[in-house]
């Protein structure tokens, strides 16, 4: 039974991922200055190239399903380290800023490259702000991750 100092992990990635997730395209939606459907198509785009920008609401959900699924593996992938590595329960800020840094180059210089997505152009003040996307990401993940593995101490 989870307690005040005890967060299941599956908990933790639902509300990591969905929550992180979600406000990653409001925050993509406003670095680029356009409705978060066209955020969504260019995740889609990932997956159907730069066709999915003449779909409709379809492929904006299909971007949304694929940014959530992104966004629940990145959750877990945190949740199951700081079960392992107790310091990023207890230094949530510090580890969440890393991981979004983490994040942001596995992301830019991994993933998109692979996928059949547009491969983004950045200027100084577009990358920072898409770095300090990134840092918020990690922040909201590792702050529900916090309490992963922590029980308190049994009651008599």
């Amino acid at each position: 039974m989870p307690t005040a100092t005890h967060t299941p992990s599956r908990l933790a990635i639902l509300y990591g991922g969905f929550v992180a997730g979600s406000l990653d395209i409001l925050a993509a939606a406003l670095i680029n200055r356009v409705d978060p459907l066209i955020i969504m198509r260019a995740i889609a785009s990932g997956l159907l190239g730069r066709a999915a920008f003449q779909g409709g609401l379809p492929v904006a959900m299909l971007g949304l399903l694929l940014q959530w699924a992104m966004s629940l593996l990145i959750a877990a992938i945190f949740v199951f380290a700081a079960r392992r590595l107790t310091w990023l329960g207890r230094r949530w800020v510090a580890a969440g800023l890393l991981y979004g840094v983490v994040v942001f180059v596995v992301m830019e210089y991994v993933v998109v490259p692979l996928s059949a997505a547009a491969k983004p152009h950045f200027t100084a003040l577009s990358l920072l702000e898409n770095l300090l996307a990134m840092e918020l990401f990690g922040l909201i993940v590792a702050f529900c991750a916090r309490g992963v593995g922590r029980r308190s101490a049994p009651t008599a």
